[in-house]
């Protein structure tokens, strides 16, 4: 078990501890960088007012950046980026081109340090972002060299500073190519991951939805059936099954083509849902039949259901399938007790739906 000292330093597990890491993981450079620095003050080699003004400000930087990541401010400030690895980059960029202007004699090696810097956001960074950060490191380092070589030939001469400017707009180029390179990866992989999702988004509704009506299919539908069955264990209420089948279908498919049976399935199911209640399910069966699922509900308040429906699809014109078409249908309904067999009563359902088709359509029998 972890002690309450790394919770309060490091924050609850998760995404959000390992941002904190890291910004501590680069405190922890800047810390050892000080050190450095402390000795080629010791060494003569840097002016100690000039390196305590730069420690301040690397080392003031990155502990607020370890307030606005511990604390969550970096999530408001950047929802998209809330590890602020551009923000930390530049500063971290503007750092080392302030070290390569007071460092003197070992000022090559913060070159290398510059690289590092600048590797530090190549995964993280688009490609926009990677090339606005060489670009200002370029800038940046060459008007120091160019200052430094002007007022303080002695330390850094202009023949000297040619040499580091020429190495430095190689290796800034590189690593700039090389980071873009990798913002072209991550947004390729970025939209092959979206891509992916699309497409079992688009698997999971295949293998639940009827892709022509919208409704639910006859798998997942049993599957609903069956949790439905499990639930009424629990609770001991009934649920009524009501088949549906469309009056004269076929007549409308062999007169007028499928199409115009698609057209007409789709609108059917488009005027009944909203007559539905949000526990009650309605799915497409097979070919021009539907099966409605009613939880905790009766006979008559089936019927009541069911008429809501017939009613909404009389108010329903077909005239783009045929001038003057009206659809109606016919429903049998029975009523699932718990315990009871799903299938037998879906046969009863049905039985009830053949003696409405023997009555002459367009209404509800009961089992």
């Amino acid at each position: 078990m972890e002690s309450s000292l790394t919770y309060l330093a490091l924050g609850p597990p998760g995404r959000q501890r390992l941002r904190v890491v890291m910004v501590l993981l680069t405190m922890a450079i800047y810390g050892v960088f000080a050190i450095l620095q402390h000795v080629e003050v010791r060494l003569g080699f840097i002016d100690a007012w000039s390196s305590a003004w730069l420690t301040a400000y690397y080392l003031g930087g990155s502990l607020l950046f370890y307030g606005l990541v511990r604390s969550g401010g970096s999530v408001h400030l950047s929802p998209q980026e809330p590890s602020l690895t551009f923000w930390q980059t530049l500063h971290g960029v503007l750092a080392m081109v302030g070290a390569y202007a007071i460092t003197g004699p070992a000022r090559g090696a913060v070159l290398a340090i510059l690289v590092l810097v600048l590797a530090y956001g190549m995964f993280s960074l688009s490609v926009r972002q990677a090339a606005l950060l060489a670009g200002v490191a370029l800038v940046a380092l060459c008007s120091v060299m160019l200052w430094k070589s002007q007022t303080d030939p002695a330390r850094y001469p202009p023949w000297v500073e040619a040499v580091h400017l020429a190495f430095g707009v190689i290796v800034l180029s590189g690593v700039s190519a090389l980071s873009v390179r990798m913002g072209v990866l991550r947004q390729r992989l970025r939209q092959q991951k979206q891509e992916l999702e699309a497409s079992l988004e688009q698997i999971r509704l295949l293998a639940t939805q009827d892709e022509l009506t919208g409704l639910l299919n006859r798998r997942h539908m049993t599957a609903l059936l069956r949790a439905e069955q499990v639930r009424q264990q629990r609770t001991g209420h009934a649920m009524t099954l009501v088949l549906i089948d469309l009056d004269l279908f076929k007549r409308i498919n062999d007169e007028h083509g499928h199409q115009a049976g698609d057209t007409v399935l789709r609108t059917f199911a488009q005027a009944v849902t909203p007559q539905l209640r949000g526990a009650d399910v309605l799915a497409r069966w097979g070919g021009e039949e539907f099966l409605l699922m009613l939880p905790e509900t009766g006979a008559p308040q089936a019927r009541q259901c069911v008429e809501r429906m017939r009613a909404s699809l009389a108010h329903v014109s077909f005239d783009t399938v045929a001038t003057g078409l009206r659809l109606t249908f016919s429903a049998g309904l029975a009523v699932c007790q718990p315990g009871e067999s799903i299938e037998a009563v879906i046969e009863l359902a049905d039985q009830a739906l053949y003696r409405a088709k023997q009555a002459g359509r367009n209404c509800t029998v009961g089992a």
